[in-house]
């Protein structure tokens, strides 16, 4: 079964992607949360590109990725999880809950540290938040994000399956989480419980800093609440809140060059 999914991966992974992706895109143009404040064309265009960049930027530079990384580990009997005996559905469940604290933690890195906030700004300059805006990175801290899960993987000695899941239900909620959906209130509230919905991961792309620095998480919604990040909802309402960083309020973050050169900004 490894086999068959690291031969797969790829094709596993972009079937995944570009299914939701499309199902959210038509699932927010009928029922959309918010009034967009730019066009789509532009918007679009530069945070398509962006991914593009970043998918040949980790192909040339972290060719490995978390996968290979995983299936290496195994191999040589690296990490927890290839050095304790513990039932193969077991390994990958608590791999796949402990990837997920440990990106809710790289996320707090990227706001708290400078070196990491300049280049994280390109996610947040977006004056809009839709689907394409889970997508929406510069290739740089990309690549450093891979990086550090391939760490983390090889720390724990996660399975590939685990791996393989992991990255699906990430980059799946990333696309969940940022799309400008409504969600009935009752679904909403109960969603929220168990994973990060649109009306809350939306608090964190407030141009309020306390808003800002809160809500995390990516697809559990736990951790934001057990450490102490979480806002229920935006001191402004959804409809009046703004979104993006106060000092790029104009058409310059939905432009290609001006986002890649963001954080060599001064």
């Amino acid at each position: 079964m490894t086999e068959t999914l690291l031969n797969n991966e790829t094709y596993i992974r972009l079937g995944v992607f570009a299914g939701l992706l499309v199902v959210l895109l038509l699932a927010e143009a009928v029922w959309p949360r918010k009034n967009r404040v730019e066009s789509r064309v532009a918007r679009w265009r530069t945070n398509i590109a962006l991914t593009v960049i970043d998918g040949i930027a980790l192909r040339v530079f972290v060719p490995l990725a978390a996968v290979g990384t995983a299936a290496w580990a195994a191999k040589n009997g690296w990490g927890l999880f290839n050095v304790i005996n513990l039932p193969a559905l077991a390994a990958i469940i608590i791999s796949v809950i402990i990837l997920d604290m440990l990106i809710y933690w790289q996320h707090v890195a990227t706001h708290k540290i400078p070196l990491l906030w300049r280049l994280h700004k390109v996610h947040h300059a977006d004056r809009d938040i839709d689907v394409t805006t889970g997508v929406r990175f510069h290739p740089v801290e990309i690549c450093l994000s891979m990086v550090y899960k391939m760490v983390c993987v090889l720390a724990l000695g996660a399975p590939v399956a685990a791996v393989i899941i992991f990255e699906l239900i990430l980059n799946g909620c990333a696309l969940f989480n940022h799309a400008n959906l409504r969600l009935p209130k009752p679904v909403d509230r109960v969603l929220r419980l168990f994973i990060v919905t649109p009306d809350m991961h939306r608090v964190h792309h407030s141009t309020l800093p306390d808003e800002t620095n809160s809500n995390y998480g990516f697809s559990l919604s736990l951790w934001d609440r057990l450490f102490g990040s979480y806002i229920d909802q935006p001191s402004a309402g959804h409809n009046a809140m703004k979104i993006g960083l106060s000092e790029y309020q104009d058409n310059n973050p939905h432009k290609f060059l001006w986002s890649l050169s963001l954080p060599f900004k001064r």
